[in-house]
This record gives structure tokens, C-alpha cells and sequence, in this order.
């Protein structure tokens, strides 16, 4: 029955026909969740394979610096389907920016959204008021008591599941599939490929949200036994995890097929990324950090886009693009404008895709005024010592530069007048040094202080809250032993 309601709701939107000589491409966005940038073979990973992503990078353009608006899943999405940077919409974590040990925290931190609110245009909103009929796919996670959900926000059809049956629309969590369909990885695709064929003499735009390869992690039989029996790599060799990266990329490549047997491939904008980095499971080096943090690893990720006609195949692109670029992106590419009284930070990709080499803007930014617990790999000591992934943080990347703005030490230790000292700044070339190792705030103030007053600047320009309340909680004698003791909890674990 329920097969039956969804075949029914597939054929009765009633929108324009449009075929392929109409010049409006499909668009379709494969979103993976905690897929880092070394967990693609495309990107070398020496033990993951990833054959129908690779291939897609061969067919299209490949973002070197292709990153996430957000270190984590909530905002990242939020981000992506505004097409708005954190301050506009204040979602900043998943369910709190009061995440770890409060006598660590030195400020209070600034209220998150659970949701992206029903008011602020979504792309889907966009395209559908252009003539675009919409689907929804998997993991949507903006749907708390400040959200609403993708029926709500500019998606015609919602359809989630981890292949154990229908999830409710908007639903959280996060749980394993059957042996044969992990995380409903297929079942998802199957849902999607129905909708486009469904809608194949339309322009759709179908957004493919996998859970996977989030914990809990899971692969099929034979999957696992694939990875079990090979050599391990030098910087990967989990076989649970390889299996579960490996069946993600199983679906993409029934999703390419579907594409090419409709004789849609060549009328398709197409885009696979991810929605922060990747976890501890699986090592980022030579990037710093991992998901949560505005390290590289936190936000950098595998970024394709694919669209015939337009891009290059096998073509590359270093300029830093943000996933708030793909609003702005697909309005252009579908010759709709920008709905009314809509700001969208981001900027559209078309000229990049088209092999120009520049876009107007200079910077990308970042803004966290929280807190997240639970250390990230090669993250900052204090914070490695108190147990955070991150503390209140901005950040702003121009060029081959990327500056962090810790807030506490802005706020609280002298701001400006001993950056020197009080480790407020961290500035890194990213050309010579990904993985941020070499801080070179004292080595090179004119940089540090031309990104620091842009980064000043970006706040007036969106309205950014800064936390500068000082938490009455915060116990700096308690935090000191407390990160003592983990310091030496920490020497004694394996690195």
C-alpha cells in the first residue's frame, strides 16, 4: 500500500513539462554524512576504494579546497539549504553550543537553533518557485522545535528510511540498516532513481542525504570480508569502516547507472560532497583535526561536481569553494533568480565550472560561539586537556591563508593589544602548510592583522553573536587539575 501512495504522489505533481532541449539541467546533490576528505580513493586513501566516486571525479571537476560551512551535521545542512552562513540562521551545533565540562567554559556561550526555520528560503524553495519539481532523500536533521520540515521547506516528496521501512518525516537519529541495505544506503538511491524516473521529462532537483557512513558503521557481508582480506594501508586498514565507505559508493554507482539508462547523463548537474569531516575512525592526516573542529579535517571534504557540457572531465579547481556556493550555483545553472528579500552569502560556481579561474569574493568563513566536547585528533592542547573539540571559534580563509579567532582568549586576555601572547590567533599558510602546524601570528603580523580586521568586518556585515558573558561556572583551579589529569590519561593512550 504504502508503494502504492508513493507511486501515486511521484506522477501527481502537477508541474510544467520541460525537456532536455529547454537547456535547464537537472540537479542533483548526493550529500554523504562524515565522509572525510582522505576517505575517497580519488583523494588517496591507501586501503578505502571508492570506484564510482572516483569516476565521477574523472567525469567532472574535482574542488581541492572544497569545504563545509559547519564542522558538524546540523549546521553544515542548515548552511547548505539556506545558502547562509551560521549567523543568519544560529544553528551552530547539533542540540547545544553547552556541550563538556562547564567549569572549563570561560564564557557563556551563545543559544543554539534545533532547526532551520519554516521563513528562511530554502534552495528547494527557490527552484520549485521555478518550475522544478523537488525531492528529499534521507537525513534532513533541521526538523527540532526552531525547524520544519522538507515538505515544509520547498520539497514536493520526503521519503527517508535506513532500509528497515518508512522513518517519519523529519525523524533524528541514527541507527544500522539490514545486513543487506547498511544505513539504507540503497534503499534511499532506489527511492531517488524512482523520483527521477518519475520526473524525467521535467527539470527536478533531487537531494540524495545518505546516513551513511555515520556510526553506528556498517557494511555488507561480503563487503567486510572484502576489506578483512586485504593488506592494510599505511594510514587506513578498518575494515568495518572501508566496507561502509565501500557500499556508499556501490549506491552512487546505481545512481550513474539509472542516470545514463534514462539518457539523463548528459542533461544532469550533479554534485557529491559531505557534510563535515571525518571521525577519529579514520585518520585525515596530513590534515589536523577531525569532525567538530575548524581545523582542515573538520571541514574540508571531497567536493565533485559533474555537468556535462560544462565541465571539463578530469578538470581541477583550487580555488576554496564553501557548500553555501551550491545555492547560488543551482539558480544560476537553472535560470532562476534569487527570491525576493533573500541574502545568500554564498557565491555561484558557474564561472569555476566553466574554467575560469576566479571568483568575485576573496574570503570563506566560519563561525562557532560554543562549545563541543570530546578532543579531536591533533586539535589545540588545552583543549585535548579539557576534553573539547572546539571551543567559541571564527575563522576566515583568503587565499592560501586561514585564520582561527578563539573568543575566550579575544574576550578575556587582552584581545588585540597581546596577540603575541595570549593565544587568541592562529594564522597558518595553507599553501605550504595543510595541516596547520606552523602558527605564524608572530611571524607575520601584516597578514594576521589584514584577515583579523576582514574577520572583524564579516561580523558587523551578518550580525554574528559574540560570546563575551563571562561564565560564573567556570572554575579556573577545578579546569587546571582536570586538565592535568587528562593530560596524563591522554600520554598513557596510543596516538
Amino acid at each position: 500500500m504504502k508503494t502504492l501512495i508513493w507511486s501515486l504522489l511521484l506522477c501527481a505533481i502537477a508541474l510544467p513539462t520541460y525537456v532536455a532541449a529547454s537547456g535547464r539541467p537537472n540537479i542533483i546533490l548526493i550529500f554523504a554524512d562524515d565522509l572525510g576528505w582522505k576517505d575517497v580513493g580519488y583523494q588517496g586513501s591507501d586501503f578505502f576504494e571508492t570506484p564510482n566516486i572516483d569516476r565521477l571525479a574523472s567525469e567532472g571537476m574535482v574542488f581541492t579546497a572544497g569545504y563545509a560551512a559547519a564542522g558538524n551535521c546540523a549546521p553544515s545542512r542548515a548552511c547548505l539549504l539556506s545558502g547562509n552562513y551560521t549567523p543568519r540562521h544560529h544553528v551552530y551545533a547539533v542540540g547545544s553550543t553547552d556541550r563538556g565540562d562547564k567549569g572549563a567554559q570561560r564564557l557563556v556561550p551563545i543559544p543554539n537553533k534545533n532547526g532551520l526555520a519554516k521563513a528562511n528560503v530554502t534552495v528547494a524553495d527557490a527552484l520549485k518557485a521555478s518550475g522544478y519539481v523537488t525531492g528529499h532523500f534521507g537525513k534532513w536533521h533541521l526538523a527540532g522545535k526552531d525547524g520544519a520540515l522538507p515538505t515544509q521547506q520547498g520539497f514536493d516528496v520526503s521519503f527517508d528510511s535506513f532500509g528497515l521501512g518508512d522513518e517519519q518525516e523529519g525523524s533524528e537519529g541514527n541507527k544500522a540498516g539490514p545486513p543487506s541495505d547498511p544505513k539504507g544506503v540503497f534503499t534511499l538511491t532506489t527511492k531517488a532513481c524512482e523520483f527521477i524516473q518519475a520526473n524525467k521529462e521535467k527539470p527536478f532537483f533531487c537531494y540524495l542525504a545518505h546516513h551513511a557512513i555515520h556510526s553506528p558503521l556498517q557494511g555488507r557481508t561480503e563487503s567486510i570480508a572484502k576489506f578483512k582480506a586485504k593488506t592494510p594501508g599505511s594510514q587506513h586498514s578498518n575494515p568495518l569502516y572501508a566496507a561502509c565507505v565501500y557500499d556508499l559508493d556501490a549506491s552512487v554507482g546505481l545512481l550513474l547507472e539509472k542516470l545514463k539508462d534514462l539518457e539523463l547523463d548528459k542533461n544532469t548537474l550533479l554534485v557529491f560532497t559531505s557534510d563535515n569531516g571525518g571521525t577519529q575512525q579514520s585518520s585525515q592526516e596530513p590534515l589536523r583535526g577531525d569532525k567538530g573542529c575548524y581545523y582542515e579535517g573538520g571541514v574540508r571534504e571531497p567536493f565533485i561536481v559533474r555537468w556535462p557540457g560544462v565541465t571539463e572531465p578530469s578538470s581541477k579547481c583550487n580555488v576554496p569553494v564553501i557548500n553555501i556556493d551550491l545555492f547560488p550555483t543551482f539558480l544560476a545553472a537553472a535560470g532562476a533568480d534569487v527570491p525576493a528579500n533573500k541574502t545568500l552569502d554564498g557565491e555561484s560556481l558557474v564561472p569555476l565550472l566553466r574554467g575560469e579561474n576566479t571568483l568575485q569574493r576573496n574570503s570563506i568563513f566560519w563561525h562557532f560561539p560554543g562549545y563541543l566536547d570530546s578532543p579531536v585528533i591533533r586539535g589545540r592542547e588545552l583543549d585535548v586537556q579539557t576534553g573539547f573539540r572546539s571551543r567559541p571559534v571564527s575563522v576566515i580563509h583568503k587565499g592560501d591563508w586561514k585564520l582561527h579567532l578563539y573568543h575566550e582568549e579575544w574576550q578575556l586576555d587582552g584581545g588585540r593589544d597581546k596577540l603575541e601572547t595570549n593565544n587568541a590567533v592562529e594564522l597558518y599558510n595553507l599553501s605550504d602548510d595543510i595541516g596547520e602546524r606552523n602558527n605564524l601570528v608572530v611571524k607575520n603580523a601584516p597578514k594576521r592583522d589584514e584577515l583579523l580586521d576582514e574577520l572583524l568586518a564579516w561580523f558587523k556585515s551578518t550580525n554574528a553573536l559574540i560570546p563575551n558573558e563571562r561564565n560564573p561556572n567556570y572554575d579556573a583551579v577545578a579546569g587546571t587539575s582536570q586538565a592535568k589529569n587528562n593530560s596524563k590519561r591522554n600520554k598513557k593512550k596510543k596516538p
